[in-house]
């Protein structure tokens, strides 16, 4: 029999999570969690404060010694039955995450897909974590190099991947030998409740992931950075935030990754194929109603294509369904919270005052939910507020260019460099560019560059580290060096 949201919420545990067990927040506080499709309350979650969070902390401190000599093996295995209970329950977990986040349900399927991939990967990189042994130049000296899980790790994630941002840290620190202390965002807790009582299922022991959901974010993270305990963080989410954890962190000189704002631009050449250039901008626009910060904020024309590639892409966005995720036929769900519409309105109707033309959507609509229709700009003018702001929603901002140089220097000219799109079947035209755009990323006529198996991040102030690939292992592990002379 197929369960509804409201039974599979029922059956969660909704208190704050501290060395294997559930129970209430220290002060009894609770908060409540809304649909945004229908701003109907679906849960009531334990409200976490700084109690929680030193009781969180403390679990943590006390099982990483154990936990951190746990054989990789053993390790990795948890990760794989993870993995596979993920995919299994792939169904209850989407419909979680729509109900709580708004997102369709195939799109939510998706994520459950992705963000399981990342359990997987992780599973198969704890056994492969490498060291070094050799001997020194001048040959006096054994030199062994080893790597050592980094301690216990704040992990902190955003609302709109709600499972994907959280396997993406979990994995990697259990596959290290990492304790952790988790705060969701408060707006979509409960999919990240699921993956708790998943991991623990799995065989996660008690203590080594400790999980607290608060409506006081500084109330809790702060004291974690502080304790003395943690010694890193990873956090997604906004540069503002970031910077002033980046300040917190510094004083405990803690390890940190910052996966931050993006303002991405998606380039279309004069020579690009535009039905390619169409699906990968929809792509790159359209994930996740556009509340993602690999959107496509800043779309680039050749000026003499621009016109047929606006129309092309009206017409895309202009037949998506909107509606409730939940509904069979829906492309597009609602935004997060009220907030999110007011802002996706503002932005605009502030280009639209500097001269830009609507060619699908632009107001938004009556009734009950956070919703805005998907919406085309084009010649959207350089000042307009919405180039040098994360829009987080489905408008579609088209700019015109008339040389590759000013492409690249419209791209560049942003504080954010995590992800840019090029679409150009010039192979030597994609290399160049790729080389000259500031981002972390690059997507070659594709709108979706995410891959459990490669590294994501960004540069200048869209963040620190990297997430995912070979490299994701390596954030939550120390490097070690044993000297033995030689006799």
């Amino acid at each position: 029999m197929t369960r509804t949201a409201a039974d599979i919420i029922a059956d969660l545990g909704t208190g704050v999570h501290i060395d294997g067990r559930w129970r209430d927040a220290a002060s009894g506080a609770t908060f409540e969690v809304h649909n945004p499709a229908t701003g109907e309350v679906v849960a009531t979650v334990a409200d976490g404060g700084p109690d929680d969070a030193a009781a969180a902390i403390e679990a943590a401190g006390r099982t990483q010694a154990s936990w951190g000599a746990v054989p990789a093996r053993e390790r990795a295995e948890i990760l794989r039955r993870a993995y596979e209970l993920l995919i299994e329950r792939a169904d209850e977990l989407a419909l979680i995450m729509t109900t709580e986040m708004g997102k369709p349900l195939a799109e939510a399927r998706g994520e459950v897909a992705y963000g399981a991939e990342f359990l997987r990967w992780f599973s198969e990189e704890a056994c492969r974590i490498r060291g070094d042994a050799r001997r020194s130049p001048d040959g006096n000296t054994r030199l062994l190099v080893t790597s050592e899980p980094v301690g216990p790790c704040i992990l902190v994630t955003p609302w709109n991947f709600p499972l994907a941002m959280a396997t993406r840290k979990i994995g990697p620190a259990v596959a290290a030998g990492c304790t952790m202390v988790f705060k969701p965002a408060e707006l979509t807790p409960l999919t990240s409740l699921y993956l708790v009582d998943l991991l623990r299922e799995a065989g996660l022991p008690a203590g080594v992931l400790n999980v607290v959901c608060t409506t006081s974010p500084g109330g809790v993270v702060e004291p974690w950075i502080d304790s003395g305990i943690a010694r890193k963080l990873s956090f997604t989410g906004s540069t503002p935030v970031g910077r002033m954890l980046l300040e917190q962190c510094a004083r405990g000189v803690l390890r940190t990754s910052m996966e931050l704002g993006g303002n991405a631009p998606f380039v279309v050449c004069s020579d690009a194929d535009l039905d390619t250039a169409v699906g990968a901008a929809m792509a790159a626009k359209m994930r996740n109603m556009g509340e993602a910060c690999t959107s496509a904020n800043r779309i680039l024309v050749h000026r003499s294509v621009i016109g047929e590639f606006g129309r092309r892409l009206s017409e895309r966005m202009a037949a998506l369904t909107v509606g409730d995720g939940a509904v069979d036929g829906t492309d597009v769900g609602p935004l997060v919270e009220e907030k999110a519409v007011d802002k996706v309105a503002d932005l605009v109707d502030d280009a639209v005052a500097r001269g830009a033309e609507v060619l699908c959507g632009g107001s938004r609509g009556e009734g009950p939910g956070f919703f805005y229709p998907p919406t085309v700009l084009t010649g959207v003018s350089a000042d307009a507020e919405l180039m040098s702001t994360e829009i987080f929603g489905p408008v579609a901002a088209l700019v015109p260019f008339d040389s590759d140089d000013e492409a690249v220097a419209l791209a560049n000219a942003t504080e954010f460099g995590l992800v840019s799109y090029v679409m150009t079947e010039n192979l030597d035209r994609a290399l160049t560019m790729s080389e000259r755009l500031q981002a972390g990323m690059v997507g070659i006529n594709v709108g979706v560059v995410s891959n459990p198996a490669a590294p994501f991040g960004g540069i200048k102030q869209s963040g620190l580290g990297r997430e995912g690939g070979l490299t994701g292992i390596e954030e939550f592990l120390e490097t070690k060096l044993v000297a033995i002379p030689v006799r």
